[in-house]
């Protein structure tokens, strides 16, 4: 099975790490390690770039979230069941949208895995780790994902080390503290009333 001209390219480089001590089990997991830390980087790098180019309109979806929420918190303490329902229509719809460009931003973050696995396809096909007391065998893509999740927690304590990931923690922090405060439904019970005009909170409604 000849590999297509982008693994081609990379292959040298790829498995000069799998090369490094001549033993080849240990080779094989420091390989794999290092390819998976390369996925995970590369994963960080695209998701960053992908929040930098949509920070706007994801700011602008993060927004009417809350609007929307926080208008059919107050048409409800208002008992306006008609702006209620219009409002509480466009939070979901508002929801959405915001819950689909975050699905989006983590397919940025995930999809150097597919492709590094492609690699390895062609490289550790029929390489397998039989496993103890089961009769079943670990192939390269368990290796691989096991080692995944190692490299994401290998990486993710150094990574606002990085002055790049560290400017755009900065800018999510910024963010988040501009951000309206989203209102609850529990809210409605720290309001002021006729019956409670401190606004304390309380356990079940006025009878």
């Amino acid at each position: 099975m000849e590999m297509p001209l982008f693994f081609r390219l990379l292959d040298p480089y790829l498995i000069w790490f799998y090369r490094i001590t001549g033993y080849a089990l240990v080779d094989f997991f420091i390989g794999t390690l290092v390819l998976a830390l390369i996925a995970v980087i590369i994963g960080e790098l695209s998701i960053s770039l992908a929040f930098l180019a949509t920070r706007k309109h994801t700011g602008q979806a993060t927004d009417e979230v809350v609007r929307y929420q926080n208008l059919s918190v107050d048409a409800l303490a208002a008992r306006d069941k008609q702006a209620y329902t219009a409002a509480n229509k466009l939070a979901n719809d508002a929801f959405g949208k915001s819950f689909f460009m975050q699905i989006a931003l983590s397919a940025a973050f995930l999809w150097p895995i597919p492709f590094a696995l492609a690699w390895m396809q062609y490289r550790f096909l029929e390489v397998e780790f039989p496993l103890p007391i089961i009769p079943y065998a670990l192939g390269y893509i368990g290796v691989f994902l096991i080692l995944y999740v190692g490299a994401y927690f290998v990486f993710k304590p150094v990574k606002y080390k990085i002055p790049y990931f560290r400017r755009i923690k900065e800018m999510l922090d910024a963010s988040g503290h501009s951000a309206q405060k989203l209102k609850s439904f529990g809210d409605l019970l720290l309001r002021p009333t006729p019956g409670n005009p401190e606004g304390e909170e309380i356990s079940s409604p006025p009878s």
